[in-house]
Order: C-alpha cells, then structure tokens, then sequence
C-alpha cells in the first residue's frame, strides 16, 4: 500500500488480528491474494492455505478469474479470506455463491471492503458496497451473519483523502501523508475521537469488514 493508504492499511490490520485467532480453522482459501499481506496473521490458525489470484506470482498457488466458477470442489475449504478485492470483482454476486459452495459445513468467509475511498487499481475497480449489499449478498447466499462493521468514520475519510493528495507533493509529500495520518490516529484513540467515529461511521465509513458462516447442518 502506499503511503497515503496507512490508516486503511492499519485499521483492516486491526480487525483480521482481532478475529482472526477466533474464526480461522482447518483450509483456508486466500482470493485475489496479491502480496499475501495477511499471511502471517491466519497461517498459525490453520492447517493448509491456498492463495489465488488473477496473476502468476511468488505467492499464488492457483491462478483464477473472480468473476468465473472456481476450479475447487464443494465444501473444500473452512475459512475464506477475500480482503480488499470484492469491489475489483465485475460478477459479485457469483463470487459470493461460489464461496458460499466452497465453504464447508461450519466454515466462515472474512471479508472488508472500502467504501468513502479513492479509486484505485485502474480500471478494474466497480463497486463500492454498504453494509446493507453486503448483508444482502450473505442471507442470499444461506450463509448467517456474524460480525459486520464499519473500519473508520469521518475524520478517517477526510484523514486519507488529504494524506493521498499530500502523498502527491514531490519531497515533503510523503512526510506530511504521514503527519495526518498519525494525527488522525491519536484523535481516534481520544475519547472525543471514539465518540465521533462510532457516530460518524454509521454515515460515512471509510470500509466495512465482515464475518460470515456457513451453517454446520447445511448438507447444499
């Protein structure tokens, strides 16, 4: 990530590390991998790791299109990671039925999005979704809802859209980025600071994070 996209690199760092010791298990499936960032957190959770991805790479085991049948068996896998990819996907709704078919009875898919964030990754970059789509693609899907949350609230948003235009300033660009970002992180961990993302966050999240389950007496 780049040095104006620390807060939101941050912030999805905090929420896999806080449940991922819970909620990963036995297969886990890592799509649209990239550069494995979350490898070290879920590997000494689980007992085997498939990492795919839309490109050849050191770290992809498998090579596949998103927004196409995956070339996996039903039930294949306990965990899900898809971090930071949903919104680069252009056929959401089959990639959702496709982890709800790959993921075994009891397993679990993680997944966080941005959402009031810049675009990116040009020009495969289609959605953004709230937290009533993403609750929608689970309970279309059969899979029950666990955790869905908002990652930031408004000065976060404002922090990382002024960070990624400082970024842009020759010499003393990426310091400044640095400067807001810092300063937006101690204001959030004020009390003054809690308060206004726990309010702010309802109406402009900077991107959402999910936990959802496959029910362990689902025989589909």
């Amino acid at each position: 990530m780049g040095v104006g996209s620390r807060l939101i690199t941050d912030a999805v760092a905090r929420v896999y590390e806080e449940h991922l010791p819970q909620h990963a298990r036995g297969r886990l499936l890592d799509l649209g991998c990239g550069q494995v960032p979350l490898y070290g957190a879920y590997r000494p959770w689980v007992s085997d790791v498939t990492c795919v991805d839309w490109a050849d790479g050191t770290h992809v085991d498998r090579v596949c299109d998103l927004s196409r049948p995956l070339p996996f068996d039903d039930a294949g896998f306990d965990t899900i990671i898809l971090s930071d990819v949903l919104e680069h996907i252009a056929e959401p709704a089959l990639l959702w039925r496709e982890m709800a078919r790959l993921l075994a009875p009891g397993g679990k898919v993680l997944v966080n999005v941005p959402f009031l964030y810049w675009v990116h990754a040009h020009p495969n970059d289609y959605y953004r979704y709230t937290e009533f789509a993403l609750e929608r693609f689970v309970r279309s899907n059969r899979l029950s809802l666990l955790t869905l949350r908002p990652l930031g609230g408004v000065v976060d948003v404002q922090s990382d859209l002024l960070a990624k235009v400082l970024a842009k300033i020759p010499l003393v660009g990426a310091p400044l980025a640095l400067a807001v970002q810092a300063l937006a992180r101690a204001f959030g961990r004020t009390t003054v600071g809690t308060r206004v993302t726990a309010v702010s966050s309802r109406h402009f999240p900077l991107g959402y994070f999910l936990i959802a389950e496959r029910a362990a007496d689902d025989p589909a």
